[in-house]
């Protein structure tokens, strides 16, 4: 919990300086940047699954 706590604060800090010096937003439209970050997610974690299983056959 206190890494989601230190990524929320971290990340609006960056968007609170960005904002400020009228800078693009660093990061990909909101629906399509959130669905981004959860595919990279999931793949990491089926990886993590099946992955072992994957490097015995190869």
């Amino acid at each position: 919990m206190k890494e989601v706590i230190l990524a929320l604060i971290t990340g609006f800090i960056v968007g609170f300086i960005f904002a400020w010096v009228k800078l693009p937003i660093p990061a990909p439209p909101a629906l399509a940047g959130v669905t981004g970050i959860i595919g990279i997610y999931l793949g990491f974690k089926v990886f993590e699954w099946i992955g072992p299983a994957l490097q015995k056959l190869f």
